[in-house]
């Protein structure tokens, strides 16, 4: 009974072992999850600092993009050097009409001075064919007379004297026919030479057309070429700043008003917080295509004036369509006014320096693709912290459902470790019955079939002479030590 007792007692005492154990890994489960907590508040802080950095740094645009417009009047001689170019290209152009026009005169009264240059020398060859049939002729019927008259005396000396009269007109003819050739060949050269010069200005011609053509397509157009190229323009800024079409920003979305009538800005931008920003780029640049091709100072004042008048009025179009009133939109209280070309809008807020407070009044932000990109920078790094925080949530709560998940799993496994006691008591005792101790099954089964049984199988060997050693000595081995 002591021993009994002995034995109970140590189990219990490594039972509490075990407990305490297990008890210091929950204590230091919690202090890690309480870390854990203090690092996911830590984190917390930080983000709502970064996020009020930024927002600081979104207040401030105005008064850098102030400083941006300032460093963009600086670009404004790019404007005037884009109508240099194009003046440039125009006088190009004019020129190599000009020199296509005296090429063509000259091409003709080259072709026509060949023509007749080639008529006189057919006419002279001509001559020169009939007078060597004639010489011919005549030199034939000479050298008859004299061959028939002194056959018989004509010595060595009259032939010489003969071709002494005859190899001069010979040598004469050769030097006309080889300057008759000359001059066709020449006639040839200058004619190849000449077609090619026409070619080169010609082709010449057809390029400064071209590039005329394209710079202005760009400005002139109608409304819905020039707001399509616009939206391409601002798509690419806005791809250039890090942002993704369908994920960060989404173009001609159409959208529902509180009165029910539908409208489609041209992009809306998504930002943070389930808050979103509305970009407008269908300015009309028209009559900054007409200031910029103006020759003439008071075209291009008049053209100015038009311009600045085209941006005030869609301004004023933009501020009443209240994008920031779409339904089911939670959009910023201002709309950005994109301007696409960026000379186009120093030329407007270099001569009107109060166009832009006066758009910003009316809620409306007026940009060009440089200053915007600055503006859609500091969107891409909102995305960026926005994502950072979603990813220390995630990690808190990732964090508490394992730890969950590990305290479910340390109650199963001390149930498993439990049934797994039970049922190797109820094995070992099973087993002494079957195979171990007076009268096991494995001895009373080959008793039988030693009495007579016909059986066609044997029980091994090994077992057999296990069952009987343990009921010969009435030990109780372990089971694992008797199976084979």
């Amino acid at each position: 009974m002591k021993e009994r007792h002995a034995g109970l007692t140590a189990d219990l005492a490594r039972t509490r072992a075990t407990l305490d154990e297990r008890d210091n890994e929950t204590r230091r489960l919690k202090q890690e999850l309480e870390a854990a907590r203090t690092e996911l508040a830590d984190t917390k802080g930080k983000h709502e600092e970064d996020e009020a950095d930024l927002r600081e740094a979104l207040g401030a645009v105005q008064s850098k993009l102030s400083a941006v417009n300032a460093d963009l009047r600086a670009k404004t001689e790019e404007a005037e050097s884009l109508k240099a170019d194009l003046l440039k290209a125009r006088e190009q152009r004019e020129e190599a009409q000009r020199l296509l026009s005296e090429a063509s005169k000259a091409l003709a009264e080259v072709r026509s001075r060949a023509e007749a240059e080639r008529k006189s020398a057919d006419e002279k060859l001509a001559l020169l064919q009939e007078a060597r049939t004639q010489l011919s002729d005549q030199f034939k019927a000479l050298a008859a007379d004299i061959l028939e008259e002194k056959s018989k005396s004509f010595s060595e000396a009259n032939r010489a004297s003969l071709g002494t009269l005859i190899d001069p007109l010979k040598v004469q003819l050769a030097d006309f026919k080889g300057k008759v050739e000359e001059v066709y060949i020449n006639e040839a050269k200058e004619r190849s030479a000449l077609g090619e010069q026409v070619r080169q200005l010609f082709n010449l011609n057809q390029q400064l057309s071209r590039d005329a053509h394209n710079l202005t397509s760009a400005l002139r157009g109608q409304n819905k070429s020039q707001g399509n190229w616009g939206e391409l323009i601002l798509e690419r800024v806005l791809e250039a700043a890090g942002l993704v079409k369908g994920l960060h920003f989404t173009p001609q979305e159409s959208h529902a008003r509180d009165d029910g009538s539908r409208i489609q800005p041209d992009v809306v931008l998504n930002l943070p917080g389930q808050r979103f920003m509305v970009i407008d780029s269908k300015v009309s640049l028209n009559a900054y295509e007409l200031f910029s091709t103006a020759e003439e100072d008071g075209a291009r004042e008049a053209a100015l004036r038009r311009h600045l008048d085209s941006i005030r009025s869609h301004i004023k179009d933009l501020s009443a369509k209240n994008y920031q009133e779409i339904h089911g939109l939670s959009a910023l209280d201002f709309v950005i006014l994109f301007v696409p070309i960026e000379p186009a809008f120093l030329v407007a807020i270099t001569r009107d320096a109060e166009l832009w407070h006066q758009a910003w009044e009316k809620n409306i932000l007026l940009v060009s693709p440089s200053s915007l990109l600055f503006v859609v920078r500091i969107v891409a790094q909102l995305w960026q912290k926005e994502q950072q925080s979603k990813n220390a949530q995630d990690i808190a709560k990732r964090g508490a459902e394992l730890y969950d998940k590990f305290v479910g799993f340390v109650e199963d496994l001390e149930k498993v470790g439990k049934g797994l006691k039970d049922a190797q008591g109820a094995y070992d005792r099973a087993y002494g019955k079957f195979a171990t101790g007076r009268g096991n099954v494995i001895r009373q089964a080959e008793m039988l079939r030693t009495l007579g049984l016909k059986t066609t199988k044997r029980l091994d060997a090994n077992l057999l002479d296990a069952a009987d050693s343990d009921e010969d000595t009435g030990a109780l081995p372990a089971p694992e030590d008797q199976l084979s």
